[in-house]
């Protein structure tokens, strides 16, 4: 598909839905999302570290992140918390920036849902709209690896 055509897809094509569940008790889970040092640990895709800069957790406080690839590539990303619901639901801003906090691609909404099933966790986590399909492509990758680094991260801390 070329990103002419990628970026004129309906909106529900240019969204990012993932369902994922955790062998540990939604509290857990609810404090890697929003604990900066446990979230540092397991953001992002395979082999990236992380620096939380700033995380003000709070409706209507923001949260800015510095990720480095194994190659040394640098990612910063930052947003802003709209509604939190103690342990069940988060939802964010999320926008890619530049060193300086400078917008470089659209902002998305993330939205995070967490239900109990007996000891696990099911989590949805719902991103929209991306400005094209293959940013929401790219998306799906980094949130699958993150995923299993979260999946890794619980386990560790049970």
């Amino acid at each position: 598909m070329s990103a002419q055509s990628s970026a004129a897809a309906p909106p529900e094509d240019r969204v990012l839905a993932i369902e994922r569940t955790f062998d540990a008790p939604r509290p857990l889970v609810f404090k890697a999302w929003t604990e900066a040092e446990r979230m540092a640990r397991w953001f992002g895709p395979h082999g990236f570290t992380n620096t939380v800069i700033s995380h003000d957790f709070r409706v209507g406080g923001g949260y800015r992140l510095h990720m480095r690839s194994p190659q040394g590539t640098e990612h910063f990303l930052q947003g802003v918390y709209r509604e939190i619901v103690e342990p069940e639901r988060l939802v964010s801003t999320f926008v890619w920036t530049d060193a300086d906090g400078n917008a470089t691609r659209p902002e998305t909404v993330l939205t995070v849902t967490l239900a109990e099933h007996g000891a696990k966790t099911m989590l949805k986590l719902h991103q929209a709209v991306f400005e094209s399909v293959t940013a929401r492509d790219s998306h799906q990758g980094g949130w699958s690896d993150s995923m299993e680094r979260l999946a890794n991260f619980l386990a560790a801390a049970a």
